[in-house]
């Protein structure tokens, strides 16, 4: 007997068996790296790969198939320092279907027909009804609502128990604590915590300043940041909500995807859009092709397409494996990636000092665009991917929008004489601006210069000053604010409304052995837009003074609560937000010294403080600039100006920079006032014929789209980047494809510029 198991036991079936063994441990790993450290070495099509080649080992030798095994078991994200959830409902994976690519070089979409055929053979019939949905690259969460409050919220965990993630999740804005009523006296919503790609490329661009690691991509970022500890920091980041699932429920019947997302709609839960009714296999199909065609416009990182059963009681018919459901998948789209050569690593010196490595690539298409750049953020991501000029490498889009190098391809392919490349060395440790020494702060990942005279920092201050969302100065901008701060005409941004006309004219663009001046009618646009900017309202000055973590969006809204640029930098109302945010973390702190067992003189005190707070919030709530309740311990505060942005304006306003800042303005004659200014939170701004109106803008138009949007909000409507339901109107301009086809397919109505203009003159 011992033979003959001896002799089954083949050569092939020993290598099945280490080869399996070796499968588990690397998914394992990377299983931890993903979901629980937020910090992945592999990418998701490589994961895919390993993934699949364990399923067919498995698959091929029955035996081999380990209990605990990866491909039987739902990603684990649990980590320490939190409060463990038990599920209502299991929050199960769900099952991957590939895209593929074929000999002529196509994409085929096999599996996904193999899948839909095995729904309707389980079902017994040939036409099951399917719903297809963009798949979010973000973090799985369950929101658990009982009679119209959020009682918690949490991770998938193991899928039996998640993270209580509560005091986090309270901070996003697209997330209701309370919902209206009617509504269901249980109301469980699984959906997908995310970034916005834009909101992405800000954060990292922030923390590219602050000398701080850059995130690898949105999901990375989205879940890094969820799992905080510290809710203030996570109020900081920009994270966004959309929910695409049931979990438990006690309220009226639901018969189907449709009337869940009705449900949804009504109770004012932000959607995962567009959701597409198929009724046959072509329509499935065209159905995901659809969403392959608009995921580039949504706005945020997709890498898939969701089908899932219509009806709910087939759903319930079909049930689930203990990892993932029988009536659903993703559809994976191959990632767009393309191979090009770094033709050189330039160094940029931002307005705070930061040294930021660029690659110059070989121009590569790429999801519809030409991309020529890719940032490398600092010495640390070159060293991790070990980055060098010449190298052939793999780029894509980071959230289908920021280009990124993934990796290098062909490293032995290098010259004999290539070394890593070093941000210090390449510059011989000097600023390339100024000439100064660079430094690198301990515990931070970037070169700096500390030279507050470094001309590139002025330069860089001068072209941000300039940009068309901020004062629209742009003939001053890039090589011309580089020339006035090189030749000494300009120390700081606001110096450029002391320059002349003739004097500008004069300025040398070239050499002193090939002049080539600005030239008088050049000078004379540029002194009518300087002209018009010293009549630019409040946000368009708050944007161009480059305050930290304030970007066009939280100007507009800070905008809202003040009157004029003074009134913002002596604001009351900012204060009382970064303090009510600070006496929050101290609450928590305090209330986890008191399970611990701190005497009685704690709670006192912690009283005295909660008194504090409230009395402090009280105001600013009675007029709706902010919403503060102390449900639990420590208290939750939501405001449309973040705590972090309110720290940093308060910070910029009492700095030597700010200081001088608002002396000059005075000088100048220049305090800026706002048309968007409300005394309570739900007053109508002065003469707003577009209030409460939201508008996405496609095609071009007969002035920049930045400025269209600038009339938008001017008029009291709000301009955004993405379609949903929630949309009033499309903006249709000449060309522009895509958002008119997601536009008809949410029921959005249509319009052109004349009649956006039309409703501008409205009253």
């Amino acid at each position: 007997m011992a033979d003959m198991e001896l002799f089954e036991y083949s050569p092939e079936k020993r290598e099945a068996e280490r080869r399996a063994a070796e499968l588990r441990a690397i998914i394992r790993r990377n299983d931890r790296l993903y979901y629980a450290e937020a910090s992945p070495e592999i990418s998701d099509a490589e994961y895919d790969r390993l993934y699949r080649e364990l399923e067919a080992l498995e698959a091929a030798w029955p035996e081999l198939a380990a209990p605990d095994s990866p491909t039987r078991a739902v990603g684990n994200d649990l980590s320490e320092g939190f409060r463990k959830v038990k599920h209502a409902e299991p929050m199960l994976s769900i099952d991957d279907i590939f895209q593929q690519k074929t000999q002529d070089g196509s994409f085929g979409d096999a599996e996904l027909i193999e899948f839909y055929d095995r729904l309707g053979k389980a079902l017994g019939t040939a036409l099951p009804a399917v719903e297809v949905e963009p798949k979010i690259d973000g973090v799985a969460v369950t929101l658990y609502y009982e009679n119209g409050s959020l009682v918690y919220a949490a991770t998938r965990g193991d899928g039996r128990t998640g993270d209580d993630i509560t005091e986090n999740v309270r901070t996003i804005r697209s997330v209701p604590l309370f919902l209206p009523a009617p509504c269901p006296r249980v109301l469980e919503v699984r959906g997908e915590i995310f970034m916005r790609a834009e909101a992405f490329a800000e954060l990292n661009a922030r923390r590219d300043r602050e000398g701080l690691s850059a995130f690898a991509n949105p999901r990375n970022a989205a879940a890094g940041t969820i799992k905080l500890l510290d809710a203030g920091e996570v109020a900081a980041r920009p994270l966004d909500f959309l929910a695409h699932g049931l979990g438990a429920y006690d309220g009226s019947p639901l018969a189907d995807a449709g009337a869940f997302a009705e449900l949804l709609h009504a109770l004012g839960i932000p959607v995962n859009e567009p959701l597409i009714r198929a009724e046959t296999l072509e329509e499935t199909r065209a159905a995901v092709r659809r969403i392959d065609s608009l995921r580039h416009t949504l706005g945020y990182g997709t890498d898939g397409a969701v089908i899932k059963l219509f009806s709910f009681p087939l759903r319930g018919e079909l049930g689930a494996t203990a990892r993932a459901p029988r009536w659903a998948a993703a559809f994976k789209f191959l990632p767009e990636q393309k191979e090009t050569t770094i033709l050189g690593i330039t160094i940029q010196v931002g307005r705070t000092g930061v040294l930021t490595p660029v690659a110059e690539l070989e121009p590569v298409r790429l999801s519809g665009t030409l991309v020529s750049r890719a940032t490398l953020h600092n010495q640390d991501e070159i060293e991790r991917r070990d980055i060098r000029p010449g190298d052939r490498v793999l780029v894509e889009k980071a959230g289908e929008i920021i280009p990124a190098v993934i990796r290098v391809t062909h490293p032995e392919l290098r010259p004999a004489d290539s070394a890593p490349y070093s941000i210090h060395d390449a510059v011989g440790g000097v600023c390339p601006s100024c000439g100064e020494a660079i430094s690198r702060i301990e515990g931070q990942v970037a070169w700096r210069c500390v030279n507050p005279a470094c001309p590139a920092r002025a330069a860089s201050r001068t072209i941000h000053f300039c940009r068309r969302e901020a004062l629209d100065i742009e003939s001053l901008g890039g090589g011309v604010a580089e020339a006035l701060v090189s030749r000494g005409w300009i120390s700081s941004p606001l110096d450029l409304f002391r320059l002349d006309a003739e004097r500008l004219a004069s300025l040398n663009l070239g050499t002193g052995g090939e002049p080539r001046h600005f030239g008088e009618k050049n000078a004379a646009k540029a002194m009518q837009a300087l002209g018009r900017a010293r009549a630019l309202p409040l946000e368009r000055w708050l944007t161009a003074l480059g305050i930290p973590n304030v970007g066009v969006v939280t100007a507009r809204d800070l905008a809202s609560f003040h009157r004029n640029l003074a009134e913002t930098a002596h604001s009351d109302f900012l204060r009382a937000v970064a303090l009510l945010a600070g006496s929050i973390d101290l609450c928590r702190k305090a209330n986890a010294r008191a399970r611990r067992g701190a005497k009685a003189a704690l709670k006192r005190s912690l009283d005295a403080l909660k008194a504090e707070m409230l009395s402090l919030a009280a105001p600013w709530k009675e007029r709706g600039y902010l919403s503060f309740e102390m449900p639990g311990s420590a208290g939750t505060l939501r405001c449309a100006v973040g705590p972090a942005a309110a720290k940093s304006v308060v910070l910029y306003f009492e700095s030597e920079t700010g200081r001088r800042c608002l002396a000059a303005l005075e000088e100048l004659g220049i305090n800026p006032s706002s048309p968007l200014y409300r005394e309570r939170a739900e007053d109508a701004p002065g003469a707003s014929p577009l209030a409460g109106k939201t508008f996405v803008l496609t095609g071009s138009f007969s002035k920049p789209r930045d400025e269209l949007k600038r009339e938008i909000a001017a008029a009291g409507g709000k301009a955004a980047s993405a379609l949903s339901r929630r949309t009033s109107f499309l903006v249709a301009g000449e060309g522009g494809g895509s958002k008119r086809d997601k536009a008809a397919a949410l029921g959005v109505p249509m319009i052109g510029e004349e009649e956006l203009r039309r409703m501008m003159r409205q009253n």
